[in-house]
């Protein structure tokens, strides 16, 4: 991206940023709490939760002392429990190693950790030089582009229009502005910094739509496998559970496979009769 496009965004999100708490830090860990926690959660429902997990766990090897029920407990209504169990994790292998990795290499390396989510804590904590793509900036994208982006392309795109040097302000500023303008439906083109730069403006076909990280819907969360083991997971957060008791809890036709899935990964325990956090 050239100078002025870059500049106008800058000069239009920063006076705007919304102040969310993990912007006030460049602690990696609470930062990497953050972008774990907002994986398909929505920001309201994180803020609370991000808050009390950091009061628990303010560093890895606080975490990594904690069990993984401890852990499980505290992440109850987020969702998503895999993200938990990945955490837990890493908190061990930073904890052993006594810091952060500080590279792509290094933080792709950590458990569930992908190309966002290592790029957003470069960024955010490190204030390294690295574009981040989440489905909000993907979404401008391809829409200032004018064109459907793969993967590739869309990395390629966000490293091409980084202004060096202002990559913590420019990933926030790009996120606010998909999030704020460029939204999924009903987008305010006329407000947008990016509006005569833009291939699309809101005219035709959106190139967003099918374009490589900008998330679709989602199946429909009542009646699926997902709450089934939410049920469980949100017993168990309380008191152990007998596996002849889990079908009942669960509410679901395939509760006997859903238990053993949870088993397998490590998320319940089951000792003899008794389903327990591990």
């Amino acid at each position: 991206m050239t100078h002025e496009p870059a500049t106008a965004v800058l000069h239009w999100g920063l006076p705007r940023l919304r102040d969310l708490p993990w912007r006030h830090t460049r602690d990696p860990w609470a930062v990497l709490v953050s972008e774990v926690m907002l994986q398909q959660t929505q920001v309201a429902r994180v803020v609370p939760k991000w808050s009390a997990f950091l009061l628990a766990f303010p560093t890895p090897a606080a975490c990594a002392a904690a069990s993984l029920g401890d852990v499980l407990r505290l992440w109850q209504g987020l969702g998503y429990p895999r993200r938990a169990r990945n955490l837990h994790a890493t908190a061990g292998i930073v904890s052993a190693a006594g810091l952060f990795p500080s590279d792509l290499t290094g933080m792709l390396a950590l458990p569930g950790v992908g190309a966002y989510t290592a790029r957003a804590v470069l960024a955010f904590a490190f204030e390294a030089d690295v574009a981040v793509v989440d489905t909000n900036t993907a979404r401008v994208l391809a829409r200032v582009g004018g064109v459907r982006l793969t993967q590739r392309e869309v990395q390629a795109a966000a490293d091409h229009w980084l202004p060096p040097g202002e990559a913590w302000a420019w990933n926030q500023c790009l996120m606010d502005l998909g999030a704020t303008l460029c939204r999924p439906a009903g987008p305010a083109c006329t407000e947008c910094p990016l509006s005569s730069w833009c291939a699309w403006r809101g005219v035709g076909d959106d190139p967003a739509a099918g374009s490589a990280g900008v998330s679709r819907a989602q199946a429909p969360f009542a009646g699926s496998e997902r709450q089934a083991r939410g049920r469980l997971l949100a017993a168990l957060a309380h008191e152990q559970v007998s596996v002849g008791a889990a079908a009942q809890v669960m509410s679901h036709r395939a509760a006997p496979r859903l238990v053993d899935d949870l088993c397998a990964e490590g998320l319940v325990r089951r000792d003899g009769d008794w389903l327990l956090l591990p």
